[in-house]
């Protein structure tokens, strides 16, 4: 799935996104409201990792999930 159809089903993938990356809150998610980069940065912040690391895992996500 592509970002552009994540960014469009936000509201269905919030939960989506909080059962992979639980240390996330739910204002986070909130507040990401869908923008990729804001994600990867809250990814960052919340799990201490490179940004690289958090695309990479992003980007498998983004390939894995499924509705």
């Amino acid at each position: 799935m592509n970002w552009d159809q994540i960014e469009g089903r936000w509201e269905q993938v919030k939960g989506k996104v909080k059962e992979k990356w639980g240390k996330l809150t739910e204002n986070d998610i909130t507040r990401i409201n869908g923008k990729r980069e804001q994600l990867i940065g809250r990814i960052q912040e919340r799990y201490g990792c490179t940004k690289e690391k958090a695309e990479e895992e992003l980007k498998a996500w983004e390939q894995d999930v499924r509705w």
